[in-house]
């Protein structure tokens, strides 16, 4: 048998194919310790190979000790299981493009490192002396402020303060109603946990933000996806996930959808929640780019009253991701469950980071930072659109507001190719395979605009386009 190998040293036979199917199953938790393998002749059918290349595959893991035989029942998957690494759930992308890549590249590059690929605003942008000023005022508060636990449900006052904000987008939800987290992927993690079993289909947008596929594949879900149009998800491929596969959850953006910047609208929400309800599907929806927005879009939670839909926002993109607070708003009687999931998982809450949320929001700081941010990411977005058409990258859609853009790039290019060549040039792009299911978005780009005023970045990128 030809034994060859792969550049990554890898065995590229089928044999070796074989084995490196099963190594995945065990490392996405589709196979468990003690778990029984499909019988040779079964997965010989489904692997389209031959029975005597299963019986190879199988003698070589047990040789290995990853399975093991028991004569006359089968093969089982050895103990102990090993750690999980979400790198080997699902597809594998190349490092340098796939997602969790992306994130570590952006959060540990270094001040000579150009990140239009990330997705939060440059420190010049955040409210810096709202904060020290903040920091200042509650260094001078009780001792308990600054030692003591939060309380579960999180900081009274803050949890008032985010109803009357909610109530603004026509999201009803008293404060008892809401709980403080970490920061937004908290919440839907948190929401994960209390919702799904292994094996549960969640539903999300193509494209989406890519940390929603890590932290699903965490959750070891069967995850779907529904191609998304400038309006939301479209709606006749929903209806068909919905029939087809029978999901738990949809996770979704409303407003200024990541990475599109794309808005729900108002026929589509209805459409949407009225499915939702005939399938039984509970919907979180993501509402963490909320304060961007110009003039407001339609919001699940407000047409649906927090009956079938989850809402959950942070601060980590408009005030600070230092400081690391969020929330959730759910049904009453879901409150007391994800309480003691909280406990379990944090015990107490941030209550610093409460309190500074709490004491920015309350004196009009973050009101005023908001406003000023309209006018720079407007023009930024302008600028970038115009320096990216010079290179024939055209956006998808024209968001009404936020950060990203969503770009298409000239015919028969690869953005995942790209993204490696400006690595090199210390530029980080955030190639669109990243943020598909899929695995259809290898023609697209997105950009922070707000991260995008260097003219390095556009010179890099050319030459990454040329070659």
């Amino acid at each position: 048998m030809d034994h060859r190998l792969t550049p990554d040293g890898k065995d590229g036979t089928l044999v070796g194919s074989v084995m490196a199917t099963i190594r995945q199953r065990i490392a996405a938790r589709g196979l468990t310790p003690e778990a029984k393998l499909p019988s040779i002749r079964a997965f010989a059918k489904t692997m389209q190979v031959s029975t005597s290349t299963i019986v190879d595959a199988y003698e070589r893991l047990a040789a290995e000790g990853v399975i093991r035989s028991r004569p006359g029942s089968g093969f089982y998957v050895s103990s102990p299981l090993a750690p999980l690494s979400l790198a080997e759930i699902g597809p594998r992308l190349d490092r340098e493009v796939d997602p969790l890549w992306i994130s570590r590249q952006s959060l540990e590059a270094g001040d000579e490192v150009l990140k239009p690929g990330c997705g939060w605003l440059p420190a010049s942008w955040m409210p810096e002396e709202g904060l020290r000023r903040a920091l200042r005022s509650l260094a001078r508060a009780d001792d308990a402020v600054l030692t003591d636990y939060g309380t579960p449900l999180g900081l009274a006052p803050l949890r008032q303060l985010l109803a009357r904000r909610l109530s603004g987008h026509g999201v009803e939800a008293s404060p008892d109603q809401i709980v403080l987290t970490e920061s937004g992927t908290q919440a839907i993690d948190l929401l994960c946990r209390f919702l799904l079993e292994p094996g549960d289909t969640v539903l999300v947008d193509d494209p989406c933000y890519f940390n929603f596929h890590a932290l699903l594949r965490a959750h070891r879900a069967n995850i779907v996806s529904v191609p998304y149009t400038p309006s939301g998800p479209d709606m006749t491929l929903f209806a068909q996930a919905l029939a087809e596969h029978r999901p738990r959850l949809y996770i979704t953006n409303s407003a200024l959808q990541n990475p599109t910047g794309a808005t729900l609208s108002a026929a589509v929400a209805h459409r949407l929640l009225k499915l939702a309800d005939q399938a039984g599907l509970t919907i979180i929806e993501d509402d963490i780019f909320a304060d961007f927005e110009i003039s407001p879009a339609p919001r699940l939670a407000a047409f649906d009253g927090l009956s079938r839909v989850v809402q959950i926002g942070s601060f980590s993109k408009t005030l600070s991701a230092s400081v690391r607070c969020g929330f959730i708003a759910a049904p009453r009687d879901w409150i007391d469950g994800l309480t003691d999931l909280k406990i379990a998982m944090s015990f107490g809450g941030g209550r610093l980071s409460s309190q500074l949320v709490l004491k920015l929001l309350g004196d009009g700081s973050y009101r005023k930072h908001m406003e000023a941010l309209r006018s720079p990411l407007s023009r930024a977005m302008a600028e970038t659109t115009a320096r990216l058409a010079e290179l024939g990258i055209t956006p998808w859609h024209e968001p009404r507001a936020g950060m990203f853009l969503w770009c298409r790039l000239p015919e028969g290019l690869d953005a995942a190719d790209i993204a490696r060549r400006a690595l090199a040039d210390n530029v980080v792009l955030a190639p669109g395979n990243a943020f598909s299911l899929s695995r259809t978005a290898n023609g697209f780009l997105r950009f922070n605009v707000a991260q995008s005023g260097d003219q390095r970045i556009f010179k890099v990128l050319a030459a990454a386009m040329r070659r």
